[in-house]
């Protein structure tokens, strides 16, 4: 229950300029003890900054930011962690080659007489993670965990102190439903005590599970505030985008063809996958479902040459076989490969959206002419498809650091469209990205498809798996446990699947209690 007194934090009228861009103006927001506030909007309408503003990142050019009634003048991070609000970014703010428990306490040591007490600290981050209901070794290095076990350090870090102001940017894109559900549990535990929470999420389900209010932006500008339970999800979305959004997947018209790519008995050297066969052909989107550390994602990245192979085959057009891949071979045969972690490894991050855009495809002869780069077709290119991708603001200059989530991974899809691909590798391709954005994404992979590509759609989020694809492989423990087709790819079927010790699966078997 919400407390209606003064707030824990407030905005009034608040602006924030960068060179060339208006990022947030005339904004308003407040958060109540004891509440969950969500903040809603498509990439790039301003949730970021405010977030950042609110926790002391940057401050605003204008308008007033008080916390408990006392105006927050010269905030930085430090003094707003110290003033009771921990933020939890989309982006990590890990160190890979420091530990758990070091990451956790990194700026907020605990010392006795001037000397490191490393016990103090490890009984202390395990008490928070146990808390938590998260199961990580506080001894092993930040770099060695996956992201979503990160993310449960991102969160654990920022509840290592007395909390008033709790903010999550998506905390649940790289949790599973079990991981997920131990947040959401985590959320109302804090509001009960009276810690007020700034909710970032895209996922309708996750605002109304947790919500009290939710603030709506929308290119930097407030466009009102709602509580959940008297506004429906078609409302939000229309406020969030501007326009009515009849549906969010596309009509997908699957006509298989030719095979295109077949992995036969395939197994990792590290036994993340094992023993994996699968068909993809031309003209059809092929999913592979499963929970987090599944080898899903695994796959992909065997397939295009990032991880060891030990044993089994990738062929080509049926026939081709594909020894020791490596990202340059894969592309030099027509296959390109999108990770889910566009920061770490699918975007150069400080380069502009120009180079981003066209840098796998500069050594063909559109943008090479005997060693020489063609840089005028390099700019068109880049131009082109950013239009074609409606990226905002349209700067082909302007730096990927410097854009939204949606935009990042569009840029990252332009890469294969600016070279000649025939098989298309997509890891979690709409993961930290807003309505509007997916269903760009979504209608860019149907045109791909539409033109004869073969798509492999690898995703955590099963209404992508069951909307877009014709044929579904599912995953559990390293392993293909089986595989649907056509009507068969249901949530109940692919959970059943996933669940099921037998891995028998009938239409719309129900998932086990």
């Amino acid at each position: 229950m919400t407390d209606q007194k003064s707030p824990l934090i407030e905005l009034r009228a608040v602006t924030k300029k960068f060179p060339g861009v208006i990022a947030l103006k005339d904004i308003d927001f407040d958060l109540k003890k004891g509440e969950t506030h969500v903040l809603l909007g498509e990439n790039g309408a301003g949730k970021s900054t405010l977030i950042n503003i609110l926790a002391g990142s940057f401050p605003p050019n204008a308008g007033s930011y008080l916390i408990n009634g006392v105006a927050a003048k010269g905030l930085t991070p430090h003094k707003a962690r110290l003033s009771g609000i921990s933020p939890v970014f989309q982006e990590f703010s890990l160190a890979p080659e420091l530990t758990v428990m070091q990451n956790m306490f990194l700026g907020r040591e605990i010392r006795r007489l001037g000397v490191l007490d490393n016990a103090a600290m490890k009984v202390r981050a395990e008490e928070v993670l146990s808390e938590l209901g998260f199961e990580i070794n506080t001894e092993i290095k930040v770099g060695e965990l996956s992201r979503a076990r990160q993310q449960m350090v991102e969160i654990a870090k920022a509840l290592l102190q007395d909390v008033q102001v709790l903010i999550l940017d998506e905390p649940t894109a790289s949790l599973t439903d079990s991981e997920a559900e131990k947040l959401f549990e985590l959320v109302e535990r804090l509001k009960t005590d009276g810690c007020g929470i700034i909710y970032v999420s895209h996922r309708m389900a996750e605002i109304r599970k947790i919500g009290d209010r939710v603030t709506v932006l929308r290119d930097g500008r407030k466009i009102g505030t709602v509580t959940c339970a008297d506004t429906s999800d078609a409302d939000m979305i229309e406020m969030m985008t501007g326009r009515k959004v009849d549906t969010l997947f596309p009509k997908v018209v699957q006509k298989p063809g030719k095979e295109a790519m077949r992995v036969e008995k395939l197994t990792s050297s590290c036994g993340g996958v094992k023993n994996v066969s699968l068909t993809m052909r031309h003209g059809e989107i092929v999913g592979i479902a499963g929970l987090v550390g599944s080898g899903k994602s695994e796959i992909a990245r065997l397939i295009f040459g990032l991880e060891s192979i030990a044993t089994g085959a990738i062929f080509l057009a049926a026939k081709t076989e594909i020894r020791n891949p490596s990202p340059r071979k894969m592309l030099r045969n027509g296959i390109c490969y999108l990770p889910s972690d566009r920061v770490g490894e699918g975007l150069a991050m400080d380069r502009p959206i120009r180079e981003n855009a066209t840098i796998a495809a500069l050594d063909t002869e559109k943008f090479n002419l005997r060693g020489l780069m063609r840089r005028k077709n390099e700019r068109d290119a880049a131009n082109k498809v950013a239009d074609r991708f409606s990226l905002r603001p349209l700067d082909i200059e302007r730096r990927v650091e410097a854009l939204s989530g949606g935009n990042r991974q569009k840029v990252m899809l332009a890469r294969g469209i600016l070279r000649d691909v025939e098989v298309f590798l997509f890891d979690e391709p709409t993961v930290g990205v807003d309505v509007g954005a997916k269903a760009q994404i979504y209608h860019i992979i149907n045109e791909l498809v539409e033109n004869g590509a073969a798509v492999l759609l690898i995703s955590s989020e099963l209404p992508e798996i069951t909307n877009l694809c014709n044929r579904t492989y599912v995953m559990r423990l390293g392993e293909i446990v089986g595989e649907l087709l056509g009507d068969e790819v249901t949530e109940n079927n692919v959970l059943n699947a996933i669940f099921d010790d037998h891995t028998r699966m009938k239409p719309d078997a129900q998932v086990p209690a």
